[in-house]
């Protein structure tokens, strides 16, 4: 999937690569993105049983790995629930981009826009895609074994797919942006550019070019896992302090303190990284300091990470935690 990295590489990597990108962000320029709540919390009802049963569909597929039949078919599943659930616009973006190991990767990226003609977007992100190895697995024997990706890859999706329901029944203030990224994991560590290839390939597009810019990004990545913690990642403190101070907030007063821990959970090369790159300021919600492992979850890059691994209390905090700071965002 990703590396975790100690939080002052990070931080240094990130300072360091602020001049990339369409503008520059600093910390301070990221710190007033995100608007006061407007109103009261818990102003919908995030079903995490449809997210699990979201998340079921796609393990129920096979191994997303791009250029696969089950990858393929994933694609149509999730652009199909979009435009059921009413997005204004479902854009496919297909390319091919240079795989880590040598030759090709056909990615397709997925955005669905919802109230689309208000002046103010939030972006929300998950990616899709299942690592081709569990080259994490305890059993050496299955490290050329694809991951079937419940909690890394289809639990951030099942999330956004039950907010697109939401937003189909009743609409944000704000309008709000879902991009579905391909081709996340199959990075090679020590390669942090190996990572992430749909997100780079997305951004490379220029997709608000003459377009509203999203005020800020949502990365949900691994929210499905039980006992999942999630602590406020390094690089969206740097770049998107108080977009994380609005959601850690959110989540207390929504009676997740104890799921959204208000401390430091260190650093993660994820699709965040170059949307912070691209200067849109973004956060990432993911569980990377697990209380049996102090990083990822025990099933993470393993054959493990299948439907038992998936607990619907974690997933009800995350998508009620998101549902609750989009739904109390401000149009303008």
């Amino acid at each position: 999937m990703k590396r975790f990295l100690l939080a002052i590489m990070i931080l240094a990597g990130a300072m360091a690569c602020t001049g990339h990108g369409n503008r520059a962000v600093s910390g301070k320029a990221a710190s007033g993105q995100a608007t006061t709540a407007s109103s009261g919390l818990n102003t919908v009802d995030f079903n995490a049983d449809s997210a699990y049963r979201h998340i079921a569909t796609q393990v129920e597929l096979g191994p997303r790995i791009p250029g696969t039949v089950p990858h393929a078919a994933c694609v149509e599943y999730i652009a199909g629930r979009l435009r059921s659930y009413g997005a204004d616009t479902v854009m496919i973006q297909q390319s091919k981009v240079d795989s880590p190991s040598g030759g090709v990767i056909p990615v397709s990226n997925i955005l669905a826009r919802y109230n689309s003609g208000t002046g103010r977007r939030i972006l929300l992100v998950a990616h899709y895609d299942t690592r081709p190895w569990a080259d994490n697995d305890p059993n050496a024997a299955n490290h050329s074994t694809p991951v079937p990706g419940a909690n890394d890859g289809a639990s951030g999706v099942g999330v956004l797919l039950e907010l697109a329901r939401l937003m189909s029944e009743r609409n944000t203030a704000a309008g709000v942006d879902l991009l579905f990224v391909d081709a996340e994991d199959s990075g090679n560590d020590g390669d942090e550019n190996s990572w992430c290839l749909g997100t780079q390939e997305w951004l490379r597009g220029k997709p608000y070019k003459g377009m509203v810019q999203p005020a800020y990004a949502i990365l949900l990545d691994m929210v499905g896992g039980e006992g999942a913690v999630f602590r406020r990642e390094i690089i969206s403190d740097h770049f998107a302090r108080s977009v994380n101070d609005r959601i850690w907030a959110v989540a207390s007063a929504s009676g997740y303190a104890d799921r959204f821990v208000n401390t430091s959970g260190g650093g993660v090369t994820d699709d965040h990284v170059f949307i912070n790159r691209a200067g849109i300021p973004a956060v990432d919600i993911i569980d990377a300091a697990h209380p049996s492992t102090g990083s990822f979850p025990p099933t993470w890059h393993t054959v493990a990470d299948d439907m038992t691994s998936i607990s619907t209390a974690t997933l009800k905090a995350a998508g009620q935690t998101v549902a609750n700071v989009i739904y109390t965002e401000k149009a303008e």
